[in-house]
């Protein structure tokens, strides 16, 4: 809806009140066009149409400036007194219906409409589509915006705009209370548009982000999705039409529980690369083995008991409707009762999770159970995040947060896209090859989670190691990339993680790894490092510094000078000087493996 169409409604709605505004003018006018009046010599005559609308005017506004042109008759003078009566009706009226206008939904909602669209147009950098503004929405609003991303936000609660608008960003934050399943409000926010870098389906509702997933293969397939789902159904109806990303955080939290389980060092080194940047290393203790107790069979409880399940432990299931199962022993109940809990076998198991959808009542039974058994391992379901407090003063051993899971990943995907294969194929390796490289970035970054980010070996993002047209090529290493531009000795607090050259992908490239055009590589590091490996792939005379040791000098008139100067010592000394300057040619040509 545009600026003529938001006209049009306002006309419509007042059409009343104007039309009247207009009657009482121009009856007023003719009145006083017809009735005569007398001049300063005691003539008749009669008041034009100018002179009576601007009486009227100044008159009906309650200015006044007196009778114009002469003095009026006692005729006149009535009919003024009418006309008056007549406009401060037609005035309050008029008003009132201006009034009403700037209370009526539908006109809101035109306004709000078109100023939300000129807002998305006016947005000229990168920006995401973020359709929920919950809990988890509102972690990846704040993770964007300390990216430096831009970031539409739909969402259908007008609470949830409102909390929106109170936060502190860099920059506007164009909003609108939406149902994000209607295609118009995802084309109103821009999804079509080339500067458009993906869609975050967030919602607490499984057919909402089903509907925006589909919406998006169809209006913009260019766009990635990345979609929250809960429910299995949902999740394998959008794989079946290849949705880019799908977070199921019980899944994720099923899989990290089994990963404690069988692969400690590599949950450690999962939690090191998908944790908030810049936030300590969580170092969580291995769920020991044994019986363990699950209150709560929902979604989530399904998850945690085939965690289980596949490292051999076995499981008592606690839940007030019990499904028919022979495969699991169950015990009817909440699991807030001790006798419930004892009669699952509290005191001979080695742990308990509190899986239930309300957050007392897992605080509820994970204290119970702690003071029927103190050596029980905790793992507790935290539902909102307004029980943080609660959550953290409680100290469980595993605390489980969707709105955190989800969030994590998504941001950790958004931030460095390649992390996804990385984790793919970390996943498939030993437990030593995990406890190398989490070594590895622990000797670099401390407990600290590593910043994520990507270089790609072109004119964006890497123009100092594009050679000039009809230049001959001249590969770096990666080492180059891995060296402080200050001093080239000394190595920068990254690691490169991935190189991915067309369809072949090396894990942990050497650092005398040759690069070529189009080649991207995936680091973790320490924001400086990045900020110095930009100003490394951005300079062509940072780069040559790093790669020989000679520093070369910056504006145009300096290089001349230079140039001409070696030139000249040339001429002079032969080949005494040649040799200051070295390329890179020479470095072997490694292969991805």
């Amino acid at each position: 809806m545009n600026g003529n169409s938001i006209f049009i409604l306002a006309l419509r709605r007042l059409r009343a009140p104007l039309l009247l505004l207009i009657s009482v003018y121009a009856i007023g006018i003719v009145g006083l066009v017809l009735i005569p009046g007398v001049d300063d010599a005691g003539r008749p005559v009669r008041m034009g149409f100018f002179h009576a609308f601007y009486f009227l005017t100044y008159t009906a506004s309650t200015i006044g400036f007196g009778e114009i042109p002469y003095a009026f008759t006692d005729t006149q003078r009535l009919w003024v007194s009418f006309v008056i009566v007549l406009s401060v009706v037609g005035w309050a009226y008029t008003l009132t219906g201006f009034l009403a206008l700037g209370r009526d939904r539908g006109f809101r909602l035109a306004v709000t409409m078109t100023v939300f669209r000129r807002q998305v147009r006016a947005i000229g950098e990168p920006f995401y589509v973020v359709c929920g503004y919950g809990e988890t929405g509102s972690l990846v609003c704040k993770g964007l915006e300390e990216l430096c991303i831009r970031f539409v936000v739909l969402d259908i609660e007008p609470a949830r705009i409102d909390e929106l608008e109170l936060q502190s960003f860099r920059s506007d934050v164009p909003a609108m209370v939406c149902d994000a399943r209607l295609p118009e409000n995802l084309i109103r926010a821009g999804v079509t548009r080339k500067n458009c870098l993906g869609t975050l389906a967030l919602t607490n509702d499984d057919e909402v982000n089903l509907a925006v997933a589909i919406t998006m293969k169809l209006l913009n397939r260019r766009v990635p999705v990345l979609c929250r789902a809960t429910r299995e159904t949902t999740v394998a109806n959008m794989e079946s039409f290849a949705t880019d990303h799908i977070i199921n955080p019980f899944r994720a939290f099923g899989d990290h529980l089994w990963d404690s389980l069988h692969a400690p060092v590599m949950h450690r080194l999962m939690l090191r690369l998908t944790g908030l940047p810049g936030t300590q290393v969580l170092q969580p203790t291995q769920p020991p083995r044994g019986h363990w107790v699950v209150c709560g069979y929902g979604r989530f409880g399904r998850e945690v008991v085939g965690s289980f399940l596949r490292e051999g432990l076995s499981v008592t299931i606690v839940d007030p409707e019990p499904p028919v199962d022979a495969r699991h022993r169950f015990v009817r109940g909440l699991g807030t009762e001790a006798p419930t809990l004892i009669e699952a076998g509290l005191q001979g198991a080695v742990g308990i999770v509190a899986g239930t959808d309300d957050d007392i009542n897992n605080l509820s039974i994970a204290m119970t159970a702690r003071a029927e058994n103190p050596r029980l391992y905790t793992v507790v379901r935290q539902n909102l995040q307004a029980n943080r407090v609660l959550f953290n003063r409680f100290r469980a051993d595993m605390t489980m947060v969707s709105a955190e899971i989800i969030a994590n990943e998504a941001l950790a995907r958004i931030g460095a896209p390649l992390l996804g294969r990385f984790l793919r194929f970390a996943e498939a390796q030993s437990e030593i090859w995990a406890e190398v490289l989490d070594s590895r970035l622990e000797e670099k970054l401390g407990d600290e989670v590593p910043a994520l980010w990507e270089i790609s070996i072109d004119a964006a993002d890497a123009p100092a190691w594009i050679p000039a047209r009809g230049a001959r090529p001249d590969p770096g290493a990666l080492t180059l990339l891995l060296r402080d531009p200050s001093e080239r000795e000394r190595l920068l607090e990254c690691v490169a993680l991935l190189l991915v050259r067309g369809s072949q992908e090396v894990a942990l490239p050497d650092a005398e790894f040759a690069l070529l055009p189009g080649d991207t590589i995936l680091f973790a590091g320490r924001p400086s490092a990045r900020a110095a490996q930009t100003l490394v792939a951005r300079n062509a005379n940072v780069r040559n510094y790093v790669a020989t040791g000679t520093q070369a000098p910056g504006g145009y008139i300096w290089q001349w000078l230079h140039r001409h100067h070696a030139a000249t010592g040339a001429q002079a000394g032969g080949d005494a000087t040649s040799g200051a300057l070295t390329t890179r040619a020479d470095l072997p040509q490694n292969h991805p493996r």
